[in-house]
């Protein structure tokens, strides 16, 4: 493909040449960074501008974003009190970069996010700042319950998402992304996670939930099971990646009750579910349950690299060093987090994402009652799922009709052709996710509920002439 350069020719492409179009980018990238690269491939543009769930790229063209981030954005794109913040952060000659040394700055945003936790907790909370991602407070957690357990195994589910690091990829369902990365984590156990409209038992509905709930218990209290007692259990309170699915209530309560019994901490990823995208701060909290161990990382930062380990300090058997990380000591993260969280933790800003999730539902739900190519629509606060099916296959024996990640992908690209930018996730790539920021507007809302309904219907149609 030739490529258009301001101030000279493709000959120039590796010097001070600039790419002009959508297209340019494109091939510049492709020439230029790794195969494994994403979401380019999905959305070809290249972005200059950005506010609030808006996001503008090099030719003009302007999209409503709801994927924000993969979820980062709690309160969207340049925010003015979280770009305040870190504008008078940066004009203060305060340190950015501190390693694991105390601020006034990291002072504040511990204690704030201490006193999000549940009432028994606070008092026994320790934080674990790690390095940038999700995927190494997966590791580091995992590393602070095989120390202070002194066991090896740990329990996953079918369906969870931890992470792309060795030892995260090794807790996570999705076999894809680990079919070539031989000699994982050993001694990782997976159970089935309930998930109704798919149940790993065939049952669906309280029975299947139930059936998960029994199933756990009993392995883990069977001498016989050939399961040794684990370091840890980990679990999403909302599975994202693997289709918005979100834990019932009966199932975190036994899970916490068993663990609890066993003497076996419980880690809840609320890397993606957390910090108010269901409707709580913890996603957890639905459940009424007080983990041992919590991870944060997206939104913790307020748009900046961030994550974190808070757990209890039974657990604190590490000695200096144990583990570390160079940019843990990020303070534009920790000051604007400290602003997201105290927006986002407002119980008005929380009925908000309620209301505007179950609006949502609302609408898909009524939209799936117009077309045969929905089979589920599922999730809390802002955080749901619209599942796709293949109309023309054969149902299973709870009357699922077979995950479409063909479908899925149509609707994504139509999507993104109507300036709405959403991911998929799910089985086979099937469900639709909407991720967008916390503090979408109404308006905002509206437009894109009906630009994918526009597009649903567009795609049914063709689907099933």
């Amino acid at each position: 493909m030739a490529m258009a350069f301001k101030n000279g020719c493709q000959a120039c492409a590796g010097s001070v040449a600039t790419p002009v179009t959508n297209a340019d980018y494109m091939v510049r990238q492709e020439q230029t960074e790794s195969n494994a690269r994403s979401y380019p491939r999905k959305f070809p543009f290249s972005l200059v501008k950005a506010k609030g769930s808006w996001i503008e790229d090099v030719e003009g063209n302007r999209y409503l974003d709801f994927l924000c981030g993969a979820g980062t954005l709690a309160l969207g794109h340049n925010d003015p009190e979280i770009n305040q913040a870190m504008i008078e952060m940066l004009s203060s000659d305060a340190p950015l970069h501190t390693l694991d040394l105390m601020t006034p700055v990291k002072d504040r945003f511990v204690h704030t996010l201490i006193s999000l936790l549940p009432a028994e907790f606070q008092p026994n909370a320790k934080i674990q700042f790690c390095s940038p991602s999700g995927t190494d407070a997966t590791d580091a957690a995992i590393k602070l319950c095989k120390t202070a357990t002194g066991r090896s195994s740990v329990i996953a589910f079918g369906g969870g998402y931890h992470g792309m690091g060795h030892g995260a990829l090794s807790l996570t369902g999705n076999l894809s992304a680990k079919s070539k990365v031989h000699a994982l984590m050993p001694e990782v156990h997976f159970f089935p996670y309930p998930y109704s409209y798919r149940c790993p038992f065939g049952l669906g509905g309280e029975a299947g939930v139930k059936a998960c709930c029994n199933y756990f218990e009993r392995t883990l209290k069977d001498p016989e099971s050939g399961i040794t007692l684990p370091a840890a259990v980990i679990l999403e309170p909302i599975q994202g990646e693997g289709g918005v699915i979100p834990a019932p209530v009966e199932f975190l309560q036994t899970v916490r009750r068993v663990t609890k019994e066993l003497g076996i901490p419980m880690i809840v990823d609320e890397i993606q579910c957390g910090v108010g995208r269901s409707g709580k701060f913890f996603a957890f909290e639905y459940a009424d349950i007080v983990p041992d161990v919590i991870l944060v990382s997206k939104a913790i930062g307020g748009t900046q690299p961030m994550s974190v380990v808070v757990y209890n300090k039974e657990l604190d058997k590490w000695q200096p060093g144990s583990h570390a990380g160079t940019f843990r000591g990020n303070q534009l993260a920790m000051r604007a987090g400290t602003v997201v969280m105290n927006r986002v933790a407002n119980e008005e800003f929380l009925a908000e994402v309620r209301a505007k999730g179950d609006y949502l539902r609302e609408r898909m739900t009524a939209l799936k009652e117009k077309v045969s190519i929905i089979g589920d629509i599922r999730g809390k606060g802002l955080m749901s799922g619209c599942e796709f099916v293949d109309p023309k296959g054969t149902p299973d024996a709870l009357g699922s009709l077979p995950a479409s990640g063909d479908i899925a992908a149509t609707v994504q690209q139509k999507c993104f052709q109507n300036k709405l930018v959403m991911e998929k996730g799910g089985r086979h790539g099937s469900v639709m996710r909407c991720l967008c920021a916390l503090n979408v507007t109404r308006e905002d809302l509206e437009t894109m509920i009906s630009i994918f309904e526009k597009v649903v219907l567009e795609v049914n149609a063709d689907v099933t002439k």
